[in-house]
């Protein structure tokens, strides 16, 4: 047997592959469900935390709307005239139905406004309500402030209907004595809409909201409402726990569950969901199935495929051996022979051989290519900045507040061309006008951030307008000469934009009369442009120029790198050259 493993690569196969894949295929399936069992219980767990907060957000934002809803109530001139009037009949009654009414109409959770007055001995509410127990929630009628009652019933057209309050104090608004309270009531069924019902991973879990003495205001289980926590789970920690959100396990056997819970700490709620054990035991079991049968088919299929296969590839192998023994990277394939006791070891040299110099040239393919293509990527994705975005979005918000229609358009307006020429279809690619329109659009946006702080001058030769060329090149410059130029000045600034034809070319330069750079300045920033820009130390104040430094490099060639010209006092000159061809595909890209 010994011997037969020395000769045969076939046994030598065979035998190898079984133990090293049959048996690990075991302690791999024994690992999976393990690791599938916890991953499965953690990813429940997770899921069910972002689920709470998505619905935190919906709790938080309805709650926060009716408080902002009783604001405008006791503010309102009509309430507050009402309110201290005698007269239950007074003029300001009927607006105030309507309004009401047309505020109870526009939010569906809110089922009625009641406006209790010091000086009225009847609410006045809404004709839909025929009766409430709110009096049966209330312990003291002289409320000062606000407060969210516990549940109770009302009688209206739509039938009888569970509902909390909202009540907050009304003070006059002549001499803040006490008018009495406005009640805005929440309808629980249509409030534990918005809490649903979700899907944990393993199954749907059951939601509830608490108030902050531990009593059910709404769930996905009717028969919880009005319950506190604690008679409902009297050994829990919940309402002891000081952390706003967390997961533990409660209980034993089939009363065992994961609760998850997350608190509302601006109106004192807390949201809990209760995950029972038996969703994940149903879940575990459905993974041991799913994982025995795969082991147990993998194990069959390996063992029968690596019989047949060994005996099948090792006839194949010895042709193919003959084939690439004689193979020279550099040369065709030559027809020469070459004995080996070992099929495999022979391949695996020449293979290596073959393989090495595939990789060596397509290392360097891809190296070129690649740089190529992420230097374009990152000229667009410095177009896309989010903190110019940000700050140019803040502009369009401060003119709307200050309601300049005119140029909010004109700022919008350029904003979108400048995005659109910035994506531009992925093409690389425009017309040398395209690219001045985008340094126009780009000048626009920062003369209204920045009004009276620079002018843009613009002089492009008509012939060279039409030519094409490299897209995003000038804008950089540009943004150069501003942030670094003109900006540091106390003065107005000036930049000159040219584009001029010359027996070289198209030759462009941005110029501007900022605060300039001195010799040492000059030279170490010309040092720092010749740079890669993934390869540069300092991603500041150079980056944008080493970017269309070696975009130009890239496509045209080191003629056409930036020449860099400045003085202290007298501004910066910066200017390159690009060859002027009718076609954007003839023999521009190098």
């Amino acid at each position: 047997m010994k011997l037969t493993l020395n000769r045969s690569l076939q046994a030598k196969l065979s035998v190898m592959m079984l133990i090293s894949t049959v048996i690990p295929l075991f302690f791999l399936g024994a690992f999976s469900y393990m690791t599938s069992s916890r991953v499965n219980e953690e990813k429940t767990k997770q899921t069910g935390i972002d689920a709470l907060g998505r619905i935190q957000a919906n709790v938080r934002f309805i709650a926060q709307d009716v408080e902002d809803m009783s604001i405008f109530l006791i503010g309102d001139k009509d309430v507050q005239q009402y309110m201290s009037d005698f007269d239950y009949d007074s003029p300001e009654r009927t607006r105030i139905l309507t309004l009401i009414a047309n505020l109870v109409q526009s939010k569906d959770y809110i089922t009625n406004i009641s406006i209790y007055s010091k000086n009225k001995t009847q609410p006045l509410q809404a004709p839909n309500l025929y009766s409430s127990n709110l009096s049966s929630v209330i312990e003291d009628w002289n409320l000062t402030g606000k407060k969210w009652t516990e549940l109770y019933w009302t009688q209206s057209i739509h039938g009888p209907e569970l509902v909390f309050s909202f009540l907050r104090a009304v003070k006059s608004t002549d001499n803040f004595d006490s008018l009495g309270f406005v009640a805005i009531s929440i309808n629980e069924q249509k409030l534990s809409r918005y809490l649903g019902t979700p899907n944990f991973g393993v199954g749907p879990g059951d939601v509830m909201l608490l108030d902050k003495q531990g009593e059910v205001i709404s769930g996905s289980r009717k028969e919880w409402l009005s319950k506190r926590w604690e008679e409902m789970f009297p050994e829990s920690l919940l309402l002891d726990s000081t952390l706003s959100s967390g997961v533990y396990t409660e209980g034993e056997g089939h009363d065992k569950k994961t609760v998850l819970y997350t608190k509302i700490p601006q109106f004192d709620w807390m949201l809990v969901s209760l995950v029972p054990y038996e969703l994940y035991a149903e879940e575990n079991r459905y993974i041991w199935l799913l994982t025995g049968s795969a082991v147990t088919l993998a194990t069959v299929l390996t063992a029968g495929l690596i019989l047949f296969l060994v005996r099948h590839v090792t006839k194949p192998l010895k042709i193919l051996r003959r084939l690439l023994v004689r193979l020279d990277p550099n040369e065709p394939m030559p027809l020469y022979q070459l004995e080996s006791p070992d099929e495999i070891g022979q391949l695996v040299s020449s293979y290596n051989q073959l393989g090495e110099q595939i990789k060596r040239l397509k290392q360097q393919l891809i190296r070129s290519e690649t740089r190529k293509k992420e230097a374009d990527i990152r000229a667009l994705q410095s177009q896309i900045n989010p903190h110019f975005l940000y700050n140019t979005l803040s502009s369009v918000h401060w003119i709307a507040l200050m309601r300049q229609e005119q140029r909010i358009a004109d700022m919008v307006g350029a904003l979108s061309d400048f995005l659109r020429f910035s994506l531009n279809k992925g093409k690389d690619f425009c017309s040398v006008e395209q690219e001045i329109n985008h340094v126009r659009n780009y000048a626009l946006i920062q003369s209204i951030r920045f009004p009276g702080r620079f002018d843009v001058h613009f002089e492009v030769n008509p012939r060279a307008g039409r030519l094409p060329m490299l897209k995003l090149l000038l804008q950089p410059l540009v943004e150069n000469a501003m942030i670094h130029g003109v900006q540091k000045v106390k003065r107005k600034g000036m930049i000159y934009v040219t584009a001029m034809l010359e027996e070289q070319g198209i030759r462009f330069t941005v110029q501007d009369d900022g605060i300039g750079m001195s010799p040492e300045i000059l030279n170490r920033l010309a040092e720092d442009i010749l740079q890669p820009a993934e390869q540069a130390e300092d991603a500041t104040g150079g980056y944008g120029l080493r970017n269309v430094n070696e975009r130009l490099l890239l496509h045209y060639g080191a003629s056409s790198q930036l020449v860099l010209e400045s003085a202290p006092g007298l501004g910066t000159r910066i200017s390159f050259i690009i060859p002027a061809k009718e076609d954007e595909h003839e023999n521009i890209d190098r």
